[in-house]
């Protein structure tokens, strides 16, 4: 079967190929790797070209098959010029091929060796229009993770538009939830992807990126929540007098609240310190409720002093309950 798939994707006709592309699949681990190492990954990278689909599907499924789990077929891959052809089939009207093309361009992501190549090859952007076009949502996560792959790498990740993406989607769904951990990524490492990010703080762009991550922080994930509540940390932190008002405007602190008490150990400790950062400002925002100033002041004493016992969590349970009528 191997001296068949070889020849055949070597020397054979265009229906030969096919087939041999389609076997490829079926081999065990081992054989795939020694066909690899006999040279049949530049010849299903030449049937990307093809101008028929099947052609094209046949050689996607024998790449996925050679990369996934193998780091030398990964770089192999995208050194024998890959990248390209899987960038212009994510702009083709076959959806299926397109997500193919994803999810190829996602495992080949993963490889540390790869990533430059593949933005330089004009993968970020493709990537990110690709967000916004009709592709299912499996394949919107799957762009997102691939974005995510390249972020490890410093050289590469300009700012990312996430925010519509994450304002428009549903804050529980897990497309939020990895949209929201590179939007954290970036925006910890990049003053010009806070920046974007806050633009507009005046009118109406930041507005509903603060009320989309609070809502995230209300809504999201367990993971999706930590993510949130981290990104509103850098942006209040990021300026401080600007941002705070916004943040209590947006109704944020009874789900930090809540967060404090039953969010992952990391999210408790973002959200206590956003809470110690918005402190100072709640007395203006909510200048027209005293009792809620009140007990909000008597829940900064508890954190101050860490505590959290029985009595206490009833405390903090009836403010969030008091805060979400407001």
């Amino acid at each position: 079967m191997e001296e068949m798939v070889m020849e055949s994707l070597l020397f054979g006709e265009e229906a030969a190929r096919n087939i041999a592309a389609r076997e490829l699949s079926n081999l065990t681990n081992k054989q795939r790797h020694k066909l690899a190492e006999r040279g049949v990954i530049p010849p299903l990278i030449s049937m990307l070209h093809s101008q028929d689909n099947e052609t094209i599907e046949a050689a996607l499924f024998a790449l996925l098959s050679l990369a996934f789990g193998n780091e030398r077929n990964k770089f192999n891959i995208a050194k024998s010029g890959a990248i390209q052809p899987l960038l212009n089939l994510l702009q083709c009207q076959n959806e299926p091929l397109a997500e193919l093309a994803i999810a190829a361009l996602l495992i080949l992501s993963s490889c540390q060796a790869n990533k430059l190549t593949i933005a330089a090859c004009g993968a970020i952007q493709i990537l990110v229009e690709s967000l916004n076009s009709n592709h299912t949502n499996q394949a919107k996560i799957d762009i997102v993770v691939t974005l995510h792959n390249l972020s490890t790498c410093p050289h590469i990740i300009p700012p990312i538009p996430l925010l519509h993406l994450i304002i428009v989607s549903d804050k529980s769904s897990e497309l939020v939830e990895k949209a929201m951990a590179l939007l954290e990524k970036i925006v910890s490492s990049s003053d010009t992807a806070l920046r974007e990010s806050t633009a507009g703080s005046d009118a109406t762009g930041s507005g509903g990126a603060l009320q989309a991550l609070v809502e995230a922080v209300e809504e999201g994930s367990p993971q999706c929540q930590e993510h949130a509540v981290g990104i509103l940390l850098v942006i209040c932190r990021s300026c401080r007098e600007r941002y705070r008002g916004m943040i209590l405007m947006e109704g944020a602190m009874a789900g930090l609240l809540q967060l404090s008490v039953d969010g992952t150990r990391r999210a408790k400790e973002m959200a206590k310190a956003l809470i110690m950062l918005l402190r100072d400002g709640s007395s203006r925002v909510l200048r027209n409720n005293q009792r809620n100033n009140e007990m909000l002041e008597r829940f900064m004493g508890l954190i101050d002093r860490e505590e959290r016992g029985g009595t206490e969590l009833r405390m903090v349970e009836e403010m969030i309950a008091q805060l979400r009528t407001w």
